[in-house]
């Protein structure tokens, strides 16, 4: 008798979409857009204004029907089944409006409120999103004298009230400094520990680099690709450059490298030699074993690796609807 046991099936995703489109008039805002979004993911929502990731992320929220196609959250039919939806997500969106003259505990008690969050049990809720997004200090004090950032922070407070699956935040860091960026960015990260699914919209792709698992970009309302971040830095870099720095003449270094069947190619540039491995699974530290065996005083190894904002400008066109 078989003790094998069956093949679990892969978990539902968080967010899938098929054939979405929307048009505004003769305007086609998104076109057949195809989404998947898995659980736990911190999924980056990249493309210019215009692009379609807001018209998606109202959707997705359902504050917006699509004129064709289908969309899901969590398996619940976001026009169908509207209700259900909207007690998995949380909707941040790049502009939202607070009541500036009302405490900080008085806002997210009135919310706590609207989605039936018991009297008794308000209070924690309230004292724990805010202690979750670092404002525990401001619990007396009114909206209108905090910062941009910290309302950004209660913003993103108001939204985790109810304590959703789903995040969707259009924007979060828009206005933001430097220093209010990095807090925003680190409270996401410990949300997703948390086991929060996220998709964030943003223009900061340095930060969403390091931020996010995946990424899609869209670009006049059609994905231009979606898939893990290294997958999209691979389809526009498939070649692996590594740049060396060694004392002295580089010649003999370069003589070493060319030698070597893991190298397509090795090129002088200035006091450096730029380096093309022949495949993307080629170990770097062959380059470095042979240079020291070599006898070559090695300075500096470092490789040359393709950023998400180079990406992005290389497969978009600035187009807009």
């Amino acid at each position: 008798m078989s003790t094998t046991e069956p093949p679990t099936a892969p978990p539902a995703p968080a967010v899938h979409t098929t054939g979405l489109t929307r048009m505004f008039g003769s305007l086609s805002a998104l076109t057949d857009l195809n989404l998947t979004v898995n659980r736990g993911d911190l999924f980056g929502f990249i493309g210019s204004n215009g692009a379609g990731k807001t018209t998606t992320l109202r959707i997705l929220s359902t504050f917006l029907a699509p004129t064709a196609g289908t969309a899901q959250i969590m398996g619940h039919d976001v026009v169908k089944e509207a209700d259900a939806v909207r007690h998995v997500i949380g909707y941040m969106p790049d502009f939202f409006g607070v009541y500036k003259d009302m405490e900080v505990t008085e806002y997210l008690d009135f919310f706590g409120a609207c989605y039936k969050i018991p009297t008794k049990k308000r209070e924690q809720t309230v004292s724990d999103v805010l202690e979750l997004v670092g404002l525990s200090e401001k619990k007396g004090a009114l909206i209108g004298a905090l910062s941009r950032g910290m309302q950004q922070r209660l913003g993103l407070a108001r939204v985790l009230i109810h304590d959703p699956a789903l995040l969707l935040l259009d924007e979060p860091a828009s206005g933001l400094d430097p220093r209010a960026r990095i807090e925003l960015m680190a409270i996401l990260q410990e949300l997703r520990r948390m086991g929060k699914t996220i998709i964030i919209s943003s223009h900061i792709l340095r930060e969403l680099e390091t931020l996010c698992n995946r990424v899609a970009i869209i670009e006049k309302g059609r994905m231009i690709y979606s898939g893990p971040v290294q997958g999209v830095r691979d389809q526009m870099s498939p070649s692996r450059i590594v740049w060396v720095r060694v004392a002295g003449d580089s010649a003999p270094a370069a003589e070493l490298l060319r030698a070597l069947p893991e190298i397509t190619e090795v090129k002088p540039v200035d006091h450096e030699l730029k380096i093309t491995l022949a495949g993307a699974d080629t170990d770097q530290s062959v380059i470095a074993e042979v240079l020291v065996h070599g006898g070559v005083r090695l300075l500096e190894l470092r490789e040359d690796e393709i950023g998400l904002e180079e990406v992005f400008l290389r497969v978009t066109r600035g187009e807009t609807q």
